[in-house]
C-alpha cells in the first residue's frame, strides 16, 4: 500500500525513471521502464536485483553483448496478422536485424549461463529457431532490398530491365550527341528522367526539329524535356517490365508474410525478451552512473545503509564540481522510529528523502547507491508526508492536509509499514501542533511501524528519548563556523541553533536578549547544553582522527624499528663472535712469536746481532697483524687522450672524476650528459678520454658490483645525504644507493637533499621517476624534514 497517490513525484522517483529511459536503446525498453512498480514480493525483488547486478557485471567486464537493433516490430506484427496483407521490404529488414540481435543475445547468455544464471533464465521466453530468419535472409539483402534471385521470375525480369535500359541509353546517347552537335540543346545539358521516363533537354525553339513527345519544361520555359520517337517503344517496354517487377515483388513479399504469420505469437514473446534485456541493461547503466550496488536482503525488518547517497542530488552536485556527504543509518526493532532534529538547511529533509527514495527504488528492483555490505528489508506499506496537499476545491489548508495524512497513517500503519514525515507538527499554533504531533507519534509507535520524522519541536525530542522503539537523531553542525556538516548522528537530539544563526546574521543583541527571556531560561540552557555537546564532539572527533593517524604512524615506525633492531642484534652477535675467534687466533700467534723471540735472545745470551735479528722478526710480525686501512676498489686508470674536445666525445671532470658525454660546445661553456642528467660546465674542467677505455671502465665497474650480501646489509645505510653536492655528482650516488637497496630487498629509503632552491630535490626525483626499481616517492613528514627529504618506496 502506497500513500499518497503522488508518492513517486514527491520523492522524485519519476525523475529516476526518466534517467533510466534515457539509458534505453529502444522503445521496447522504455515501455518496460514505464511499468516499474513497487513490490512487496521478496523473491521477485531479489530476482530483479540479481538480474540488474549480473548485467552490471557484463558491462564492467567489457564483454561484447549486442547493443544495437533493439527495434519495435509490434506494429509490423499487427499488420501481418491480417490475411492477404504483406510487409514492405524495409519492414522485413527491421525484423531481420532484430532477429540477428535476438540470436546474438541468446547465444551470449547460453555461453555464459553459469556466470549469469538469472539472465539466462530469460532465454526460456524465446522459442524461435533460425527458420524464419533464414527465410527472410534468403529474400532480403543487407541493404533491405529484395534480392535479384528471390525468385526465378524476378531474376528474369530484372535482367530484361537491365538489357532494355542499356539499349535505351545507347540510342538516346546517339540522338543527344547529334542534337548537341547541331546546337539544339543547352550548354552543359545531360540526359535526365521525367515522369519515370528517360528524356533529353532541348531548347524550346528547336523542339519541333526533333520528333518526339514533350514531358516537361524548365521554370523559364526556355528548355523542354523531350522523349525522342525512336526511344518511345523502348521506354514503353521498360515501363511494362517495371509493372511486372512490382507485381512479382508483391507476390514474393506476400508469400514471405504468409511464412511469417504463424510465427507471430513466438515473435511477440521473443521481442518481449529483447525489451526486457534492454530494460535491464538500462537499469545496470544507471546503476554504474550513480555508483550503485546490490545490498543484502534481511528477512527481519532492518535498514542498515552505509554511505547512502541521493542519486539525483549527487549528480547535480557533480555538475557543480562538488561532492555529496554520504549518509549512514541503521533502524531495527529496538530503534524503529528515528526523530531527526537540527537547524534549517542542515540536511534533515534531504536525509528523509534519501531514505524514502532508496527504499522505494530497492523495492522496485533497482540497485541503490550504498556500499555493497549494506542491508535492506521489505515493507508492505510505504507512507510519506512531504510538502503539503492543499486543495482549494476541497477547502484543505496546509495543516489540514497534514492531518489527513496523519489520519491515514494511524489507521493503516502496522509492523510491515515504513513512513516518512517531514517537519512534523508544523502549520498551526506550535503549542497545539506540538501536542497533536506528540500524540500521533506515540500512536504510530504502538503500531510497531518503522519511520523517520524530522522536527523542530522539543517535546518530540523528549518523547523519542523516553520511549522504547524510538531514538533521537541530529544533523551535525559546526558550532564555531555556524555551518551545517550534513552528517546524521543517531543517539542524541539536535539544536535548531536559531539564536546563534540570528546572531551571525546580525540581529541586534537586545532583540536576541528579549527572545531569550521569552523562550525561558531552562530552554535556553538546554539549547546551550546541546551546542556545547556538539562543539565538544567536533573537537574530540578531530583529536581522535589525529590520534589515530599518529597511532598508525607510530605502529609503522615501531615495526620498522623492531625489524632494524633485530637485524642489528643478529649482525652484532655474528661480528662479535667472529672478532673473538680472530682475536684469539691473533693473540695466540702473537704470544708464540714473542715467546720464540725471548727464547732466541736468551739462547744467544743477548748477542747484539742475534737480538737485532729477533727484534726485526718481531717487528715484521707486528706489521703483519696491524689492521689495514680499507681502500675503495678502483678501476683501471682511464687514459687521457689529446686533441680538441668536440660534441660526441667522452670526457672526464677533473675535480670529481665523473665520466660524461659532450652534447654541445658554445665558446667555453660545454653541455654534457651524465646518464639521464644534463649539465653545463666550463671547458677547462674537462679532459678528453678514450671511448674504448670508457667501455673497459664500465665492464670493470660491473665486475666490481658483485659483493657479499651479508656484509653489504651490515654496512648499508638507509639514509643518503646529498646536501652540498653538485648536480652532476649526485647521479651515480643516487643510482648506486637505490640499486643496492633494491638488491638487498629493502622497502623504504630516505634521501636527504635539503630544501634550498629545490634543485637537488628536482634532479633526484626526476631520476627516481625513470628507475624501474622505484615504486613511489613522497615528502617526509613535516616534523622530520618535509620537502627537504624524499621517502623512496622500492618494489618488492
Amino acid at each position: 500500500m502506497l500513500y499518497p497517490k503522488s508518492l513517486e513525484h514527491k520523492i522524485d522517483f519519476d525523475k529516476i525513471k526518466d534517467h533510466i529511459k534515457a539509458e534505453c536503446t529502444s522503445p521496447l525498453g522504455v515501455e518496460f521502464v514505464s511499468k516499474i512498480s513497487f513490490s512487496k514480493d521478496p523473491k521477485l525483488i531479489q530476482k530483479l536485483l540479481d538480474q540488474t547486478e549480473e548485467f552490471r557485471q557484463i558491462i564492467i567486464s567489457g564483454e561484447m553483448f549486442p547493443a544495437s537493433n533493439f527495434l519495435n516490430i509490434y506494429p509490423f506484427l499487427e499488420k501481418a496478422k491480417i490475411e492477404g496483407t504483406f510487409l514492405y521490404e524495409d519492414e522485413f529488414h527491421d525484423i531481420k536485424m532484430s532477429l540477428i540481435t535476438l540470436r546474438g543475445c541468446t547465444a551470449f547468455l547460453e555461453k555464459y549461463q553459469e556466470e549469469y544464471p538469472n539472465l539466462y533464465q530469460l532465454v526460456g521466453m524465446v522459442t524461435l529457431d533460425n527458420t524464419l530468419l533464414k527465410a527472410i535472409e534468403k529474400v532480403i539483402d543487407e541493404k533491405g532490398k529484395l534480392k535479384n534471385n528471390a525468385s526465378k521470375e524476378l531474376a528474369l525480369i530484372r535482367s530484361q530491365i537491365l538489357y532494355e535500359e542499356n539499349r535505351l541509353r545507347k540510342v538516346l546517347d546517339r540522338i543527344f550527341r547529334e542534337a548537341k552537335s547541331k546546337g539544339y540543346t543547352p550548354e552543359d545539358a545531360s540526359l535526365t528522367i521525367r515522369g519515370g521516363r528517360m528524356v533529353m533537354p532541348v531548347l524550346a525553339e528547336n523542339k519541333r526539329k526533333i520528333k518526339g513527345f514533350v514531358h516537361d519544361e524548365s521554370a523559364t520555359g526556355q528548355t523542354v524535356y523531350l522523349e525522342p520517337a525512336e526511344v518511345l517503344d523502348i521506354n514503353n517496354e521498360l515501363k511494362e517490365l517495371e509493372y511486372m517487377e512490382r507485381r512479382e515483388i508483391t507476390k514474393i513479399l506476400t508469400q514471405l508474410t504468409d511464412t511469417l504469420r504463424p510465427y507471430i505469437p513466438d515473435l511477440r514473446k521473443a521481442f518481449q525478451f529483447l525489451g526486457m534485456v534492454d530494460f535491464i541493461r538500462a537499469k545496470a547503466r544507471f546503476a554504474i552512473k550513480v555508483n550503485a550496488s546490490k545490498p543484502s536482503y534481511e528477512k527481519a525488518k532492518v535498514i542498515e545503509w552505509y554511505n547512502a547517497r541521493h542519486p539525483l542530488l549527487e549528480m547535480a552536485l557533480a555538475q557543480q564540481g562538488k561532492k555529496i556527504t554520504p549518509l549512514n543509518i541503521q533502524l531495527d526493532h529496538n530503534k524503529r522510529l528515528l526523530v531527526i532534529s537540527g537547524p534549517n538547511a542542515g540536511g534533515k529533509s534531504v536525509t528523509l528523502k534519501t531514505v524514502s527514495l532508496l527504499q522505494y527504488m530497492v523495492q522496485c528492483g533497482l540497485l541503490i547507491p550504498v556500499d555493497p555490505h549494506s542491508k535492506f528489508s521489505i515493507f508492505n506499506n510505504l507512507f510519506i508526508d512531504i510538502g503539503d496537499e492543499q486543495n482549494i476545491e476541497n477547502d484543505l489548508s496546509t495543516y489540514s492536509s497534514h492531518l489527513m495524512s496523519m489520519k491515514y497513517f494511524t489507521e493503516f500503519a502496522d509492523k510491515k509499514t515504513i513512513f516518512f514525515i517531514d517537519e512534523f507538527g508544523t502549520g498551526t499554533e506550535p503549542q497545539f501542533g506540538g501536542a497533536i504531533a506528540e500524540a500521533i507519534l506515540l500512536a504510530l509507535n504502538q503500531t510497531g511501524a518503522y519511520g523517520i520524522v524530522t522536527t523542530h519541536y522539543g517535546n518530540l525530542k523528549q518523547v523519542a528519548a523516553k520511549h522504547q522503539g524510538m531514538v533521537n537523531g541530529a544533523m551535525r553542525y559546526d558550532v564555531d563556523k555556524l555551518e551545517p556538516l550534513y552528517q546524521l548522528e543517531v543517539g542524541k537530539p539536535g539544536s535548531s541553533f536559531a539564536l546563534e544563526i540570528a546572531s551571525k546574521i546580525g540581529i541586534r543583541k537586545d532583540i536576541i536578549a528579549e527572545a531569550k527571556e521569552k523562550i525561558g531560561e531552562e530552554r535556553v540552557r538546554y539549547d546551550k547544553l546541546l551546542n556545547k555537546v556538539e562543539a565538544e564532539k567536533n573537537k574530540y572527533d578531530k583529536l581522535l582522527l589525529e590520534t589515530q593517524m599518529k597511532d598508525r604512524l607510530l605502529t609503522k615506525l615501531m615495526e620498522e624499528y623492531s625489524q632494524l633492531k633485530e637485524t642489528l642484534e643478529k649482525n652484532k652477535k655474528e661480528i662479535v663472535q667472529q672478532a673473538k675467534v680472530e682475536a684469539k687466533q691473533l693473540l695466540d700467534q702473537t704470544n708464540r712469536q714473542i715467546e720464540a723471540t725471548i727464547r732466541e735472545i736468551r739462547e744467544s745470551k743477548a748477542d747484539k746481532e742475534a737480538t737485532k735479528k729477533a727484534r726485526a722478526t718481531l717487528e715484521q710480525h707486528k706489521q703483519e697483524v696491524k689492521p689495514e686501512k680499507q681502500k675503495v676498489a678502483q678501476g683501471a686508470e682511464i687514459k687521457v687522450v689529446g686533441g680538441a674536445i668536440q660534441p660526441g666525445d667522452h670526457v672526464r671532470l677533473k675535480d670529481n672524476g665523473a665520466v660524461a658525454e659532450v652534447i654541445s660546445i658554445k665558446n667555453k661553456d660545454v653541455e654534457i650528459s651524465i646518464g639521464e642528467l644534463k649539465s653545463n660546465v666550463k671547458l677547462n674542467r674537462l679532459e678528453k678520454i678514450s671511448k674504448t677505455e670508457v667501455k673497459k671502465e664500465k665492464k670493470a665497474i660491473a665486475k666490481r658490483m658483485s659483493y657479499d650480501t651479508t656484509a653489504a646489509m651490515r654496512e648499508f645505510n638507509v639514509n643518503l645525504d646529498l646536501r652540498g653536492k653538485r648536480g652532476e655528482e649526485i647521479l651515480p650516488m643516487v643510482e648506486r644507493f637505490v640499486d643496492e637497496g633494491f638488491m638487498l630487498g629493502l622497502k623504504d629509503l630516505r634521501i636527504v637533499h635539503g630544501k634550498g632552491d629545490g634543485i637537488l630535490r628536482d634532479i633526484t626525483r626526476n631520476l627516481l621517476r625513470h628507475m624501474d626499481s622505484v615504486s613511489s616517492f613522497e615528502d617526509e613528514h613535516a616534523d622530520r624534514g618535509g620537502a627537504g627529504v624524499t621517502l623512496v618506496t622500492l618494489k618488492q
